[in-house]
């Protein structure tokens, strides 16, 4: 049995930089990786999909130059090279996170590790031998897949997820996703830049169903002006064919009807991966999706024992997860009784143009029972966006009416995610809506339009 002071399992965007600060102070340190370090974000997620929507845009870019007066002779998508280019990018972040990890005396062992008891893991390596560790402080740090629906003949066809996809060489004629959150959004825009047809299939009443209505709308109006066809209110009753033909029947509004393509793509959510980690051998509970349950301070219900990332609850993005390993750090070391609950939440969604969204939506504000004002600004009436020639989407953000604080804000526009954190950090700095709107930002910056949106309040 081989000691540790602590283990993280899984070389995710919160376990990596806990257990580099946590060797750094002189603890010893074990890390255990299944697949790839780096977790999803690296792998699978943030840094090769972003890599290929660049590429997508500038494909999207040269598609409308005579907007901008450009004339070109046309283009052709090489997929193996921007595919070769994403992988450049991922392998660079791979390399630069394990030798951070290791010179930093972190032990880094790639296998995969289930517990065989309450503080003690079997790790099976790669090379097939065994290893037995124990450690008085274990984080879980597993992280989620892609989670496929029971739908009649679904697992008897050759369907993609958002991984599988990524790896395809040839741009897939016809694309049916299933799904319309943030990734099955990002994807099938990306996929109809390249090439691809694209049909999206959401089983809620909108688009991104935890989105305010407006949010949505405008956004399916996007992908719309795009060519995308998208179907909501609609249920996925079966799906059957072969390679490269795909036949998916669809129920609307009481109606069935059947689509056709020759890829499916199955965008519905994550799951965690909890499964194999053998967690009945210790005192951790799960709740009802397999999901590790932790109190506002990230621990188990096994004392020593952590969990951060996307196998807990809650919102499944990399900032948080690593925003998990500042809270965990910081209670360890410095004890400072740091809690998720007061944390801000900012995300963005990357499609073209981005949705940047911070603290609470207008429909939940509503529902909390705020009295609440709503700034509203088209970026069809924003200087940057009439210049740059890129005038779809909208700045809106939610107003306490009595104070002036700024609640939350929703931003679909060019470098949605950057105006969003401009109000992130006066949401954190106290700074009011009347503030903002008199404040003096360089011209004619994106956000200097804030200046107009609060404006807004006054008529």
């Amino acid at each position: 049995m081989e000691n540790f002071d602590a283990i993280v399992i899984g070389s995710g965007q919160g376990g990596n930089p806990l257990a580099k600060k946590m060797a750094e102070k002189g603890w010893k340190i074990a890390l255990v990786e299944q697949r790839q370090p780096g977790g999803t974000c690296i792998n699978d997620g943030c840094t090769p999909t972003k890599t290929m929507i660049a590429s997508a845009r500038i494909a999207h870019l040269l598609s409308r130059s005579d907007t901008w007066g450009i004339r070109n002779q046309g283009y052709t998508v090489d997929l193996p090279a921007i595919i070769a280019r994403k992988n450049e990018v991922v392998q660079q972040f791979r390399n630069g996170t394990v030798k951070n990890l290791e010179k930093a005396g972190v032990t880094v062992l790639m296998g995969t590790a289930v517990f065989s008891g309450v503080k003690t893991l079997t790790v099976t390596m790669h090379d097939g031998s065994i290893r037995e560790l124990t450690a008085t402080h274990i984080f879980i740090n597993t992280g989620a897949a892609p989670f496929i629906p029971e739908i009649p003949g679904l697992r008897d066809v050759p369907y993609l997820t958002s991984t599988s996809l990524q790896e395809e060489v040839k741009v897939p004629p016809e694309l049916i996703i299933l799904g319309g959150g943030y990734i099955a959004l990002e994807m099938g825009q990306l996929y109809r830049r390249l090439g691809s047809t694209v049909t999206i299939v959401e089983k809620s009443a909108q688009l991104m169903s935890k989105e305010d209505p407006d949010v949505a709308a405008v956004i399916k109006k996007i992908l719309e002006a795009e060519d995308i066809e998208v179907y909501t209110a609609t249920t996925t009753e079966k799906i059957s064919g072969t390679q490269d033909h795909i036949e998916v029947q669809l129920q609307t509004a009481g109606k069935s009807h059947i689509i056709t393509g020759t890829h499916l793509l199955v965008a519905t959510g994550r799951n965690p991966q909890t499964a194999a980690l053998q967690l009945s051998k210790t005192n951790v509970t799960l709740d009802e999706k397999g999901y590790v349950q932790v109190n506002d301070q990230l621990e188990t219900s096994c004392p020593g024992i952590y969990a951060i990332g996307d196998v807990k609850p809650g919102p499944a993005f990399t900032h948080i997860s690593y925003n998990d390993h500042l809270i965990l750090y910081k209670n360890l070391f410095e004890e400072a009784e740091l809690s998720t609950k007061t944390r801000q939440l900012p995300y963005c969604m990357f499609t073209d143009p981005q949705l940047g969204r911070i603290g609470l939506s207008e429909t939940s504000a509503r529902q909390a029972g705020y009295p609440v004002k709503v700034a509203h600004l088209s970026m069809d009436k924003v200087a940057r966006a009439i210049e740059t020639g890129e005038t779809a989407g909208f700045m809106k953000a939610v107003v306490h009416e009595h104070t002036g604080q700024i609640l939350g804000a929703a931003v679909i526009g060019t470098e949605g995610g950057e105006i969003m954190s401009v109000l992130q950090m006066a949401m954190l700095g106290g700074i009011t809506a009347t503030q903002l709107r008199d404040m003096i930002f360089a011209h004619p910056l994106y956000a200097e339009s804030l200046n107009n949106l609060f404006m807004t309040l006054e008529k």
